[in-house]
C-alpha cells in the first residue's frame, strides 16, 4: 500500500513520481552541508522564477539550480560506490525496480 507520498526504492537510491524514478540526496551528506545546499537550492529556484523574461538571468539560475542539485548528488556522478547503474529519470517499469513497484501499488 502506498503510505508515503512518493515512495523510496528499498535500497534508497531512488523516489518515485508518476512512474518515473529521480535520484535521492546523498544520504551522507553532513546535514549542516545539506541544510546549506538545500538553501541555495530554493534561492536559486526562486531566482528563477524571479528571472521570467530575462534569458541571461534564467540561464545564470538554472546553472545554480544544477550546481546545487549536483552537489546534493541528485545529478551528476552516483554517489553509491558498489557500481550500480544510475536509473535517475526513467521509468520505473523499465527498470530492475519494476517488480517492487508493481507489488507497491497493487496494494493501493
Amino acid at each position: 500500500m502506498l503510505t508515503e507520498p512518493h515512495p523510496h526504492t528499498p535500497d534508497g537510491r531512488y523516489f518515485v513520481v508518476r512512474g518515473r524514478l529521480w535520484r535521492t540526496s546523498n544520504p551522507d551528506i553532513p546535514v549542516s552541508e545539506r541544510v546549506t545546499l538545500v538553501s541555495e537550492l530554493m534561492a536559486a529556484r526562486r531566482a528563477i522564477r524571479d528571472a521570467r523574461g530575462e534569458p541571461d538571468q534564467t540561464r545564470q539560475a538554472r546553472a545554480r539550480v544544477d550546481a546545487a542539485k549536483t552537489a546534493l548528488g541528485e545529478r551528476g556522478p552516483v554517489w553509491w560506490t558498489d557500481g550500480e547503474p544510475d536509473y535517475n529519470r526513467h521509468l520505473v517499469r523499465n527498470t530492475p525496480y519494476a517488480a517492487w513497484h508493481a507489488d507497491l501499488t497493487s496494494d493501493a
